[in-house]
């Protein structure tokens, strides 16, 4: 599980810098689609990580039940040996 949240953290990362660096190449170009294009690099900018952590909450919230399960047992086997 720390692998998957570590790729979609760094996945992540790279999608925001590219909206950032989008953001500033279109505040600088002077063209008819300069001002959507802003505007949805500042829509996606603020939507994108909010969406991905209500994911992250609803995944928590649903498997809370196995991963404490998972410690448990993990805890019972240190305990064990």
């Amino acid at each position: 599980m720390k692998m998957i949240k570590r790729v979609a953290a760094i996945l992540l990362i790279v999608l925001l810098v590219g909206l950032y660096i989008l953001t500033l190449i279109s505040g600088i170009l002077a063209t008819p689609q300069t001002g959507n294009l802003f505007r949805a690099c500042i829509y996606c900018t603020v939507t994108v990580p909010c969406f991905l952590y209500g994911l992250e909450l609803i995944y928590r919230l649903l498997h809370k039940n196995r991963d404490i399960d998972e410690k448990g047992e993990k805890e019972n086997d240190k305990s064990n040996k």
